[in-house]
């Protein structure tokens, strides 16, 4: 007779084999339904996806709002996921007016404080590296901050320091799934105590000699001790993993990466190795920065990426630009259905995870900042298809940003300049 999984297992049921009879301890199943311990929550993951050139907005934005917008040119390439993401308009960083503006995309501080980049303790903590240092979580990276930034950086830790990213596809993949010879694991082993051996010694050293300077002085000092400690911390988690093997995946490892101009193998290769990374819960915190595609190589395309983005309105160079900006889209649909392809326990990997494809520029040709191109997909929100803030007085980006942290399990009321919570989603 079939048992009705909702059926309690009697309380005095015991395991037989011949004479013996032996009793069962207290089990959740011995419990009402309501009433058993809760499972383990699965995983809840944060993806941003950040471009440094916009994407045009008359091809982008819908008129009205809702999840029944008429589709437009650029958003029809997203059509079959439609109630599965959100995209913004009249959302941006308050005052940003820069077209370097790439430093305060995820840190969202207010513009006077990053308007020099180049003096690094002007900014602030970026919304990656905020997240993962509260997301407790057993994997091998704590965080990854992986593509191909053109001048500024998008990651930044809690000093202000930009954290560089990993340029090669193959090198990373390498680094997530391609296990070292024995020679090779012993080498690292010694290589790691060594290094932490050195810093131990060093740190000690710095603090000593920190005495005796001036504020400016100790100032550089302690960004450097920041730089000490995270590297410190790294080490850390590296000596636990490295003998550990790692997972095991049926796809190729890359023989060389894709070069700039090939941009749907290089970013097919960026997404596929994002999915991957969640799907083996390697890290559950991406900073993926898909830059300048350069000259790529499209049919018809005959300008490169910048030059395009910059088209003075010029209706030939706009048309240009829509091959690159279209082909990019196509390649984050295509990430999209993998993801929701990705089974993880009831749900699937595109359900557990907050993807947000954004750009700090609206429009590359004007060097504008306002009204970016902001799409958050997947995550579990109520996903409202195109929520329209006024687009003359911006809502906020960092707004979204911590509903996106709450959304994550992260609970906090502030990050950047925030005036409040985005609740639409």
């Amino acid at each position: 007779m079939n048992i009705s999984l909702r059926q309690p297992v009697a309380r005095r049921h015991f395991l037989k084999a011949g004479a013996i009879s032996l009793a069962l301890p207290a089990l959740n199943a011995m419990l009402p339904r309501g009433l058993r311990a809760a499972e383990p929550a699965a995983p809840k993951r944060l993806l941003l996806i950040g471009r440094n050139l916009g994407l045009h907005a008359p091809f982008l934005f819908p008129e009205t709002a809702g999840l029944k917008y008429e589709s437009t040119r650029y958003l029809r390439h997203l059509e079959q996921h439609r109630g599965k993401f959100t995209i913004f308009s009249g959302v941006s960083h308050i005052n940003y007016n820069n077209h370097h503006s790439e430093a305060g995309l995820f840190t969202g501080v207010p513009w006077d404080r990053i308007k020099e980049p180049a003096k690094e303790h002007h900014n602030s903590i970026s919304l990656d590296q905020y997240a993962a240092e509260r997301i407790q979580a057993d994997t091998r990276y704590r965080n990854l901050v992986i593509g191909q930034p053109v001048q500024w950086n998008f990651s930044w830790n809690e000093k202000g320091v930009p954290v560089p990213s990993e340029r090669s596809p193959s090198k990373v993949f390498s680094q997530l799934f391609i296990d070292g010879r024995p020679d090779e694991v012993a080498a690292e082993t010694h290589r790691l105590q060594t290094g932490r051996s050195i810093l131990d010694q060093v740190s000690a050293e710095a603090k000593s000699f920190g005495k005796k300077l001036g504020t400016e002085d100790r100032e550089r000092l302690e960004l450097m001790f920041s730089s000490i400690r995270e590297t410190e911390q790294n080490l850390l988690r590296s000596e636990a993993w490295v003998n550990r093997p790692k997972p095991s995946i049926p796809y190729p490892a890359p023989k060389v990466d894709p070069s700039n101009e090939e941009i749907i193998a290089r970013v097919t290769l960026w997404f596929d190795i994002t999915r991957l990374a969640f799907q083996t819960d390697s890290t559950r915190v991406i900073l993926l920065t898909l830059g300048d595609s350069g000259r790529a190589k499209l049919d018809g395309l005959t300008l490169g990426h910048h030059d395009a983005s910059h088209h003075g309105k010029d209706e030939t160079k706009i048309e240009q630009l829509a091959l690159i900006e279209e082909t990019e889209l196509q390649q984050f649909s295509r990430f999209l259905t993998t993801m929701q392809q990705a089974g993880e326990g009831d749900s699937s990997l595109f359900d557990r995870t907050s993807i947000l494809n954004v750009s700090n520029l609206s429009n590359a040709s004007a060097h504008t900042c306002e009204n970016l191109p902001v799409i958050l997909a997947g995550g579990g929100y109520k996903h409202q298809g195109h929520v329209l803030k006024d687009r003359k007085n911006n809502t906020p980006l960092s707004n979204l940003f911590v509903r996106m942290l709450q959304q994550t399990g992260i609970e906090t009321e502030q990050f950047g300049a925030n005036e409040g919570i985005l609740s639409d989603v």
